[in-house]
């Protein structure tokens, strides 16, 4: 049983990280200066960073070891998320994304 989730957590943090690339392509597209980097081909962890506005950065960082969403203004901390309130907040940023290729308008959070 332990063999089989160890297997599945990592084939999420795989997936996820697959997604965070394409979701970095997709804002760079867009004009936004983002980026999510990776150590190695296995794809078992990622650094994927957004600036939103000048001095508002959001960085997700996902591994082995945790997922944590960090947002910042003006190199402040405002919000530290972890593991699934992480995951939701990326997916309120990636909704956003919608939205804005929907109706032309910036992403905005908070």
């Amino acid at each position: 049983m332990f063999l089989r989730l160890a297997n599945q957590h990592q084939e999420f943090v795989k997936d996820l990280v697959m997604s965070l690339q394409a979701l970095a392509t997709v804002l760079e597209r867009r004009g936004y200066e983002a980026a999510c980097y990776t150590c190695g081909d296995r794809m078992n962890s990622a650094n994927f960073m957004v600036s939103l506005a000048p001095n508002h950065l959001i960085r997700f960082l996902v591994s082995d070891y945790g997922i944590t969403w960090t947002e910042l203004r003006d190199d402040r901390e405002l919000m530290k998320l972890e593991g699934a309130e992480a995951i939701a907040q990326l997916q309120e940023l990636a909704n956003l994304l919608k939205v804005q290729l929907t109706n032309n308008t910036p992403v905005s959070i908070g």
